[in-house]
């Protein structure tokens, strides 16, 4: 049974106030110290925890109370953090900021929630750049809107000069909250902005590096990496269940799409995909002239081909094998950036034209939030009526839309993505952790090419 470990949660006030910047900081300031340190982000994100990889040299995992659940959060929270001295889990968000599809709980899913399921003390990173007194006011309300979350201390963020510093530390005196040391203001800690958030780490991965060089040289002199270690041992460390374990369901080598464009994938989802029995083959469209010899399923997820879409329309040996392989009937899990792939074109650029006569385009309108679906097509996933969970995250669409997938959410529903009996293909990212079963299902085609399994009843 895996158990769970000193833990920290890093907050912010609200969207851009420097989570990412303190959380991968203090990550990179305590392993260049020798800990272990292991990370994790809540949330459906996969550019944070790139960062986040970066500066701990292991995987981080997605707390999402979602996507999985809160019956898992302990098991999985635990098991990011196996063999670690300390788990670092960067929030999203600000911290009570929650799942906006759960109308009248505004909290729900938010860091704050998790904090709590975890028992682990809270670090408020707050943007201190146009304040002074009023931070107090700002802290305090924080600190006593729910009187059963734990603030353990205070980051101050973006301060003007040490005087600045001074006076932000004397108004929140008397709070008797922890001040756990301030950063100031520093354009060298600026990271690129992208239209879905910061580039990915695997598209400039030394640029990263000498940044989190320096991020951890201003972390370590700024903050007290010390009492923030303390205050993590303040959180529970106790036994939990392990998180449910996909059963064995064939064998088959699948095709792994990644490198630059490619990156959004869960850590999760792909040791289910092994424990079911795939072998997982990474190639990279940009650069591979053919996929994985022998491999008869092919898993594609999200990314950034919008950005290489010139890069990877040259590589037509590969395109053209694709589409070949996924029209012969080959076991196709694409999601979103994975989708973009298998289209005939993206913004006129040609892609691999997988799925005949769609197009894929970019739009202005952010595609953002949970989606509860329903099957409207059978695929490996399961029948008509079988119902997913997910979340979407894009700029493009495709036209047309695919009819595969009834999608609800707070806001509205549609329908949209592509399936058959060997092919799921839409905009939708899922967590498998809940079900394991699609993982088991996904290779039992892969192995033997018959389409939907029955693996695991549902």
């Amino acid at each position: 049974m895996p158990v769970l470990a000193p833990s920290v949660v890093v907050a912010g006030t609200h969207s851009g106030v420097g989570k990412t910047t303190v959380a991968t900081g203090v990550m990179a300031a305590l392993a260049r110290r020798g800990l272990r340190v292991a990370a994790a982000k809540v949330g459906p994100d996969f550019i944070d925890p790139g960062y986040h990889r970066a500066a701990t040299g292991r995987p981080s995992h997605n707390l999402d109370l979602y996507l999985h659940g809160p019956a898992l959060l302990a098991s999985l929270a635990a098991e990011a953090a196996s063999g670690a001295d300390i788990l670092v889990v960067e929030g999203v968000m600000g911290l009570f900021d929650g799942n906006a599809t759960v109308p009248g709980a505004p909290a729900a899913g938010s860091t704050a929630e998790v904090a709590k399921l975890l028992g682990a003390p809270v670090v408020l990173v707050v943007d201190a750049e146009a304040m002074s007194g009023s931070v107090a006011a700002l802290v305090h309300g924080f600190a006593t809107f729910d009187p059963s979350l734990r603030l353990g201390g205070v980051v101050l963020n973006r301060t003007g000069s040490p005087g600045h510093a001074s006076l932000l530390e004397e108004a929140l005196a008397p709070l008797g909250i922890p001040v756990l040391g301030h950063l100031a203001r520093d354009d060298r800690l600026a990271w690129r902005e992208r239209h879905l958030g910061l580039v990915p780490v695997v598209e400039a991965p030394e640029l990263v590096r000498r940044s989190l060089g320096q991020l951890a040289d201003v972390v370590a002199s700024g903050l007290d990496l010390e009492a923030i270690v303390k205050l993590a041992t303040t959180s529970p460390s106790s036994w939990v269940d392990e998180a449910p374990r996909a059963r064995p369901a064939g064998r088959a080598r699948v095709a792994l799409c990644s490198g630059r464009a490619f990156d959004f994938l869960y850590p999760e989802n792909l040791a289910l995909l092994e424990q079911a029995g795939a072998e997982l083959v990474p190639f990279d469209p940009l650069c591979d002239k053919s996929l994985p010899e022998a491999c008869r399923g092919l898993y594609a997820g999200g990314g950034f081909p919008e950005v290489f879409a010139t890069e990877i329309s040259a590589n037509r040996q590969l395109l053209a094998q694709l589409a070949q392989r996924v029209q012969a009937g080959m076991a196709t899990w694409a999601e979103c950036g994975g989708l973009l792939l298998l289209c005939e074109s993206l913004d006129g650029t040609p892609m691999s034209g997988a799925l005949p006569g769609v197009q894929a385009r970019m739009t202005e309108r952010l595609a953002i939030g949970y989606r509860q679906a329903t099957l409207q097509r059978a695929s490996f996933f399961g029948p008509r009526g079988t119902a997913l969970r997910g979340h979407e995250f894009h700029r493009s669409e495709t036209v047309p839309a695919g009819e595969a997938l009834a999608l609800d959410s707070r806001f509205g529903a549609t329908t949209a993505g592509f399936a058959g009996a060997h092919l799921f293909a839409s905009y939708l990212h899922q967590h498998l952790s809940a079900t394991p079963e699609l993982a088991e299902r996904f290779v039992a085609c892969a192995s033997t090419g018959t389409g939907a399994s029955t693996a695991r009843e549902p």
